[in-house]
């Protein structure tokens, strides 16, 4: 990628995290982060069709970001307190991104969007769970079931309910 292709995104992005910082998603108009920006309106709409599509991009990378962490998807169903820790450090690393694409009324999106990818992947090396209803379930209560309860009780500590987290999934195994 050209350089100023590479400085204009950049750019781009670094104003739209210091706006969605301060800001709802809905209240941020591409007039204002183009002045934060610094950059023409045009420049803007030159590599985004609007601001969804530019949150919708920065949440994709983030969620693949996340995933790419996850070295064995398959310790979701083989090691779940494996795939418990490796998810969580993950999602504490990327805390304060997190914290920014996935506020106010997109905060239910993350969940929804490692579920879709995590599934993909599982059904990649187990085809014949895609059609399991039994799995499926399982799947799902995994992933926004330990989502959940570590956010609702981090006040009790990181470490210790990844561990809670991992034992409790495991007697799901």
């Amino acid at each position: 990628m050209d350089l100023r292709i590479k400085k204009t995104k950049s750019s781009i992005i670094n104003a739209f995290l210091e706006l969605r910082s301060k800001k709802e998603l809905e209240k941020i108009t591409v007039k204002e982060l183009c002045e934060t920006a610094q950059i023409n309106k045009s420049t803007f709409y030159t590599h985004y069709q609007d601001i969804y599509d530019l949150s919708e991009q920065l949440e994709d990378e983030l969620v693949t970001s996340l995933m790419n962490e996850i070295r064995h998807p398959e310790n979701v169903i083989e090691n779940p307190a494996a795939f418990t820790r490796e998810l969580f450090e993950g999602c504490l690393a990327k805390g304060p991104l997190i914290d920014t694409l996935f506020s106010g009324n997109r905060s239910g999106l993350l969940i929804e969007r490692i579920e879709t990818a995590l599934k993909k992947s599982i059904y990649e090396l187990y085809p014949q769970f895609k059609n399991d209803m039994a799995q499926n379930i399982k799947l799902t209560y995994t992933i926004y079931g330990g989502y959940y309860a570590f956010y609702k009780n981090r006040h009790y500590g990181d470490e210790i309910i990844i561990d809670r987290i991992g034992e409790l999934l495991t007697l799901l195994k």
